[in-house]
Formats: structure tokens, C-alpha cells, sequence
């Protein structure tokens, strides 16, 4: 018996979360995506302190949700994995697309002062660096918190982008040991020389919302 695989497409829908008020008084919009295990709605408590009359934010939504453990109580969700990951990766840019349009980030961005920060935590870097790439999108801040730059993005990807680069982590990240760091320091310096800022900061694989506070 053969067994054989088929691409199908079709559309669907997917949530995504929003916090504050986008209004005359906005002057950063921050496009969040969330790490391994995430909701969007609670990865949004991670940006409460910032100035809500200044600051909008839109968490888009992991598309593949899973139960975290056997008791099937807690969902979390996750961006991509090594399986068909360029149909996915596809995928997640499209959905993208449809916040972009649905919120006119762009137009917001091209008719007023509002400056764009775009933000990965974790497994949510790999996805907000591809957007940006792919995209060719011109944002002020790109920042990559305690997670991987995707290794196939090239300088020429990015040669476009203007803005400025922070990659942070916490120097008892799990994830991030010294051989980690040496690789993704050589990967960011690669795609972004000097404009690129390396912080490590005291703590753990977590979200630093003082960090956050201190790059709005």
C-alpha cells in the first residue's frame, strides 16, 4: 500500500489580542508575538505597565493549540515546528497579513508619527524576524527577547531595515547557554552589524517586563 501526501487549501480563521486604545494620543504600536506554550489574551499582561494612552498592542494568535498536560485543563500554542515548516511558515505570514490590514497598521504608520515595535519572545522571534524580513517591513525597534534567529535569514534579507535591534536574554536562561549565545551573537552581528544591542540581564527564561518598560 502507498501512502501519499496532499497539499490542500482552504481558508480559516484565528483569533488575535489587543490592549489599550489606538487613538490621536498613540504614539507606539507593538506587535507582540508570544512564546512556546502562550495564549495571546495572557501574553498581553507581560506589556499592562506601559503608558496605555501611548502604547497599543496586538498579540497575534499561535495557530496550532495544544493541551500542556494528561489533566487537559491548560491550552498554550505554538508558532512552528521542523515538520512542513515552510507551508507553515507561509501560513503564519498570511495571518499576519490579515492583522495588518484588519488594524491599517501601515496606513497608521505612513499618515501619523506612530512608531512600529515589533517583539518576539522565544519561539516568538523566529516568526517576527521572518515577518520582517519577508515583508520587508520598516519598523523602529525590532526586539528579540530569549530567542533563535532563524539561521536561513541572510544580511541581504535584511539589508533594507533601518530601525534599531535589541536581542536580550537572562544570563540563567535554560535555553541560552554560552554556546547558544556565541551562535545567535554571531548570527545577529551577521544580519545586522553595529545596529544590533546585546543586553543580558539577571534572571531566568522569562519575559523582563522592566526591559520592555525601559524600550518603549
Amino acid at each position: 500500500m502507498n501512502s501519499t501526501e496532499k497539499d490542500i487549501y482552504y481558508t480559516i480563521n484565528n483569533s488575535y489580542s489587543t490592549l489599550n486604545t489606538l487613538t490621536e494620543h498613540t504614539k507606539n504600536i507593538w506587535f507582540v508575538c508570544h512564546g512556546l506554550g502562550y495564549l495571546s489574551r495572557f501574553f498581553l499582561k507581560y506589556f499592562k505597565g506601559l503608558n496605555p494612552d501611548e502604547n497599543y498592542i496586538i498579540a497575534p494568535q499561535a495557530q496550532s493549540k495544544y493541551y500542556q498536560s494528561s489533566k487537559f485543563e491548560h491550552v498554550g500554542a505554538s508558532w512552528l515546528t521542523k515538520e512542513n515548516t515552510g507551508a507553515e511558515t507561509e501560513n503564519v505570514m498570511a495571518y499576519f497579513d490579515a492583522i495588518f490590514a484588519e488594524e491599517a497598521i501601515l496606513k497608521h504608520l505612513s499618515t501619523t508619527t506612530i512608531k512600529l515595535n515589533v517583539f518576539g519572545y522565544s519561539q516568538g522571534v523566529s516568526v517576527a524576524m521572518r515577518y520582517v524580513a519577508k515583508r520587508q517591513l520598516q519598523c523602529s525597534q525590532l526586539i528579540l527577547h530569549s530567542g533563535g534567529i532563524p539561521s536561513e535569514l541572510l544580511r541581504s534579507d535584511l539589508a533594507f531595515f533601518k530601525g534599531k535591534v535589541t536581542f536580550i536574554y537572562g544570563d540563567q536562561d535554560q535555553y541560552i547557554n554560552p554556546k547558544r549565545l556565541e551562535i545567535e551573537t554571531e548570527k545577529a552581528n551577521s544580519l545586522f552589524g553595529n545596529q544590533v544591542k546585546m543586553i543580558q540581564f539577571e534572571g531566568k527564561h522569562e519575559v523582563n517586563v522592566d526591559l520592555i518598560k525601559s524600550l518603549a
